[in-house]
């Protein structure tokens, strides 16, 4: 059985509180301190996402945003003007839900649309009427037009700032993510926990890769593909260029950020998903570098005119994946007089293309000998010489073909040491350079056949 004693705590309590009830009821005396002025606050709330603008922790901020990442991309969201007070966390206090000013929102299939609350949606709790052509208020707090409204002077004819949320250069459906049960946070993060919503809290591409890119089956197997939600021109490449910038993709995305060392990586991205690249950019921006008609300066080195014979020799096919040897190299080496087909011949005075013959030709077959050139790469011979070049050394008078009565060649056998042995093979394999010295009646070809 409780005592008088067991109550005593409580009392003194209750008289407190009542105490202090009293006081903000009773008017203001003369020789009693006024109550503080609201305007005189250091706090102003619904001005920013968090009072005095303290920055908005990562757990409040879309799926994909990061404390430093300055927000979505202004390319996307262009730049918005905000001209109301709002406090998302004083009205989800309240009771209040995302559908309960957003209500368009489950039914919107276009980034376009506007989904701000119209005015009367908050006539039932703020004791206006939006209803007319003139707004009506009273001057109680609540109702007063500067609440909610920035720049309201009555003088000026009830003016307000205007709110202007330009529409995204994004394709989205807030009526499919509805329907799938996606909740609002998955793309605004923690808004009911702020104030202002800016457009920090707009969805970041990062916080979409996160369902796009899910095996999971409550998201519907989205669609991974870029024109799901990026503009596209009528070639079904992404709209890159708008008044507010150019699109470029993230630094995370497949490392392909387009920065001051764009030129040098881009190779190697290009190498690893070509498709990739083909969403912004069609063939033509590719080729107008490398088919040679538009070369940047990167591509070779000041010195490369003096260097490009080693680099050509070492890698051939890096040189032909954009020149033509028939074309490119022969006609400058025609101009430069250091082949044997060019105007002015093999000038002693332009200098020789090949080595001395003591090394080239005449010599023991060592690094230097155009047999070791031929076999390494012979597109290399071919781009300046014809087969019937080799044959005036290698054929002989015996056989038929280009070789046939030759009194001017060498005779040089062009078979290695033992080739005999392994004839038949290369026969199968490509019976034309046989042909060009045999005839295909010849019988020294019976023991290959």
């Amino acid at each position: 059985m409780r005592t008088h004693r067991d109550f005593g705590p409580w009392l003194l309590f209750c008289a407190c509180v009542l105490a202090l009830l009293c006081a903000l009821r009773a008017p203001v005396s003369a020789g009693a301190a006024p109550a503080p002025d609201p305007s005189a606050l250091s706090v102003e709330h619904g001005l920013l996402p968090l009072p005095n603008g303290a920055a908005v922790p990562e757990r409040l901020r879309p799926p994909g945003a990061a404390a430093d990442d300055g927000g979505p991309s202004s390319v996307i969201f262009p730049v918005q003007s905000i001209g109301i007070r709002f406090d998302h966390a004083r009205h989800v206090g309240l009771g209040a839900t995302c559908a309960t000013c957003h209500d368009r929102a489950r039914t919107s299939h276009t980034s376009a649309d506007s989904l701000l609350p119209a005015g009367t949606r908050c006539d039932g709790c703020h004791g206006t009427n939006h209803r007319g052509a003139v707004v009506t208020a009273s001057a109680e707090p609540l109702s007063a037009c500067a609440t909610c409204h920035l720049g309201y002077r009555a003088e000026d004819g009830q003016r307000v700032l205007r709110t202007s949320l330009p529409p995204p250069h994004l394709r989205f459906d807030h009526a499919v993510h509805a329907e799938r049960g996606i909740a609002c946070t998955a793309c605004h993060g923690a808004v009911g926990a702020l104030e202002l919503a800016t457009v920090d809290q707009l969805p970041r591409m990062r916080g979409c890769f996160g369902c796009h890119t899910s095996e999971a089956s409550n998201t519907g197997k989205p669609s991974r593909a870029c024109p799901t939600c990026h503009l596209t021109e009528h070639d079904t490449l992404l709209v890159t260029s708008f008044p507010e910038g150019k699109l470029e993709p993230p630094a995370w995305l497949h490392d392909a950020e387009h920065g001051p060392d764009w030129l040098e990586r881009h190779k190697r991205i290009a190498g690893d998903d070509s498709r990739f690249c083909s969403s912004c950019h069609a063939e033509r921006f590719c080729t107008n570098c490398h088919d040679g008609r538009v070369r940047p300066r990167q591509v070779h080195p000041n010195d490369f005119l003096a260097m490009h014979a080693t680099a050509a020799r070492q890698d051939s096919p890096r040189c032909t994946s954009c020149h033509q040897q028939q074309s490119f190299c022969l006609s400058c080496h025609q101009r430069a007089g250091v082949t044997m087909s060019g105007p002015v011949g093999n000038l002693t005075h332009q200098g020789r293309f090949h080595p001395p013959p003591a090394i080239w030709t005449e010599g023991p077959r060592g690094p230097g000998h155009h047999a070791w050139e031929a076999e390494r790469n012979l597109n290399a011979c071919v781009s300046c010489h014809t087969e019937r070049d080799c044959v005036t050394c290698h054929a002989t008078a015996k056989v038929g073909g280009y070789g046939s009565g030759s009194t001017s060649g060498r005779h040089t056998d062009p078979h290695p040491p033992g080739f005999v042995t392994r004839c038949g093979r290369a026969l199968r394999q490509n019976a034309r350079p046989c042909l060009v010295c045999h005839d295909p009646n010849d019988p020294e070809l019976s023991s290959c056949r």
